[in-house]
């Protein structure tokens, strides 16, 4: 019997990561699952996280706390910076100073030590809010990297990071996890969503993900606060 790939797969409890988790299991991944604690306001995500990895079946699921609240700097991470409720120009004020960076090196540790390869993550440079870290150059250079930086890379193995999402609009992505079979009505997205998981419905995060549903023009199962 052919032993499956094994992979990290990142999972932050939203929409994208949740389509991405799907995806990998369907190529035939033995999926890692690996969320982050990391001081953030939107807390609902990481109880989504866990069901999401219950539900699609991954291997392990792993939550490694991080205090990227203790330098701030983002709406996510500090309660003194208000969540924008209005779209806007340039990278907002919800970016997370070197998230992505953070989390792609924890997932390359935990990949190098699991023997795998394939590291997942559901950025997008379509439908996003102008991060810097969701862009194809970040993940091209974080992926030549992880080749010169780790005893798999220095000993001729090579790591891929999968982005299958970075070219898809919000509408294709839910599209997609509707053929995969997804529930999304497990998923949280909101930046400030309640503790019992329910969406604003008025920030940046809310929006995309309505206007996803919109334009593929399927129900939107979003719990909402109104």
């Amino acid at each position: 019997m052919t032993e499956q790939r094994k992979a990290v797969v990142l999972v932050s409890g939203g929409l994208d990561s949740t389509t991405v988790l799907a995806l990998a299991r369907e190529q035939g991944y033995d999926c890692h699952t690996l969320s982050f604690d990391y001081g953030q306001r939107h807390r609902a995500e990481l109880e989504a996280a866990q069901r999401i990895a219950d539900a699609l079946g991954d291997v392990e699921h792993k939550v490694v706390r991080l205090n990227l609240d203790s330098i701030g700097g983002s709406a996510l991470t500090d309660a003194s910076i208000a969540v924008p409720e209005e779209a806007s120009e340039g990278i907002p004020v919800t970016y997370v100073p070197a998230r992505n960076t953070v989390f792609l090196s924890i997932a390359l540790g935990w990949a190098e030590v699991l023997g795998a390869t394939d590291i997942f993550i559901g950025v997008n440079a379509v439908d996003y809010s102008g991060y810097p870290d969701c862009r194809p150059e970040f993940i091209t250079a974080f992926e030549a990297l992880a080749n010169v930086a780790t005893k798999v890379g220095v000993e001729g193995g090579r790591y891929t990071v999968h982005t299958p999402l970075m070219e898809l609009g919000k509408d294709d992505i839910v599209r997609l996890g509707a053929r995969l079979g997804v529930d999304y009505s497990l998923t949280v997205s909101c930046y400030q969503a309640t503790d019992d998981g329910r969406a604003c419905g008025r920030c940046d995060a809310c929006r995309l993900r309505r206007e996803g549903f919109e334009a593929a023009g399927l129900e939107d199962v979003t719990r909402y606060v109104d």
